[in-house]
């Protein structure tokens, strides 16, 4: 197959878009990363970790819906603009209580608090804003673009942390954070006026009527909901992402180099897979790919929970990462090209509570599993549950096992 460029990068509006948020998710995880390390120094308490996840899935159970409306009511460019500098001032502030070494543990859960408030707005206006961006047929190779863009950004930042933390030191990660939102703030600036359809042109003018207008809409499009349950369901089973250390030093026995390639895995995988699919224009009979690679990787799931080869760990991490990466690009434009555009942002707020809730829930259920019958044990029976999710879902909602792109174009 001859490569060529993809057809979402011949709008330049999106591949400005596209090539900030890449500088932009690099600098968020490499962030990220520092935070963990960051906590690691300042206690040894393993719940202090867990205290970063509530930090962040409390703003955003608050303020998504908000998110929601707001990128429906208002300029989502403008919108990106105020969550992108509000990031920025985070990781500046956090950069310099590191410098000042003044920095606890109480400022980096505010401040990681904030930041969760930015992204509650911030999710909703650029998610909505790709599809007035690029025409809808090249839609799922936007997001497949996208997806590039955030596994891109999952394996370098974490790499560069490590180096810039061992080199320079702790503070330089936030402020080199700080600069690469200037990406996409600069894509912002050049891309210009983004037409679209707001919702108050329709007559929707309070805040919490347009939440329900959001929820009611989505109670008529089973085809919506039905992939938000996949994915919620997906996520809440066949999470192995918290348990890897436990693989890693007592099933596996590669220490801390070999947790590295395994933590990195999925995001390889991922980006394979959507390197491929930026080379499809369009994805036929998309329903029915989407359940398979969600049974896909509830699949590999149960292999990586019986291994005991580091190889084979690798391989299945792989496997579940690209087929996550394929279930994704599929869900995402599924919801897209089903949504009026006055309705994007209300729906994608509300998708977030449903892939925020599925990952979050789900490490504290595998953390369950594994204290009362071994992480293993979580792990298979988490991707035996994945399956089975997906085999009720098909039955329940025939409409997602018959989609296809022409159905799509059609309605």
């Amino acid at each position: 197959m001859q490569l060529h460029l993809p057809p979402s990068l011949n709008h330049r509006r999106f591949r400005l878009l596209w090539f900030g948020l890449m500088v932009s998710i690099t600098g968020s995880q490499m962030q990220f990363w520092a935070l963990l390390w960051n906590i690691r120094e300042l206690t040894e308490a393993p719940i202090a970790l867990g205290g970063l996840g509530l930090a962040r899935i409390i703003p955003l159970g608050i303020f998504s819906l908000i998110g929601g409306v707001i990128a429906d009511t208002r300029d989502r460019r403008k919108v990106l603009y105020i969550t992108q500098i509000s990031a920025m001032f985070v990781a500046i502030a956090l950069g310099a209580l590191s410098f000042q070494e003044t920095l606890s543990l109480w400022h980096i859960y505010l401040l990681t608090a904030i930041q969760a408030v930015a992204g509650a707005f911030d999710l909703p206006a650029r998610q909505a804003l790709t599809p007035n961006l690029v025409p809808r047929k090249h839609l799922s190779n936007a997001f497949s673009m996208t997806s590039i863009a955030f596994q891109t950004g999952s394996i370098v930042g974490p790499a560069l942390s490590g180096i810039i933390i061992a080199s320079w030191g702790l503070p330089y990660t936030y402020f080199i954070n700080s600069i690469t939102f200037g990406a996409v703030i600069i894509a912002l600036i050049l891309m210009g006026n983004v037409p679209q359809e707001r919702a108050n042109a329709q007559g929707h003018v309070s805040g919490i009527q347009s939440v329900k207008d959001g929820f009611k809409f989505l109670s008529t499009r089973p085809i919506i909901f039905s992939s938000m349950l996949l994915d919620f369901f997906a996520t809440f089973f066949s999470s192995a992402n918290a348990l890897m250390p436990i693989f890693a030093r007592d099933v596996l026995n590669v220490g801390a180099t070999g947790y590295g390639w395994l933590s990195a895995a999925q995001s390889v995988g991922a980006t394979s897979m959507a390197l491929i699919i930026s080379q499809v224009e369009e994805i036929k009979k998309q329903g029915p790919i989407l359940l398979g690679a969600v049974i896909i990787f509830g699949g590999a799931t149960i292999l990586f929970g019986f291994s005991s080869i580091f190889a084979l760990s690798m391989a299945a991490l792989i496997l579940i990462g690209a087929a996550d990466s394929v279930s994704m690009i599929i869900r995402n434009t599924i919801r897209q090209v089903r949504t009026p555009d006055h309705l994007r942002g209300r729906m994608v707020s509300i998708n977030q509570l449903f892939f925020v809730g599925g990952p979050q829930l789900g490490e504290i259920e595998a953390g369950l599993v594994a204290q009362l019958l071994g992480a293993p044990f979580a792990v298979v029976s988490g991707g035996a549950a994945c399956i089975l999710s997906v085999i009720w879902i098909a039955k329940r909602w025939p409409q997602i096992r018959n989609y296809s792109h022409e159905a799509a174009e059609a309605g």
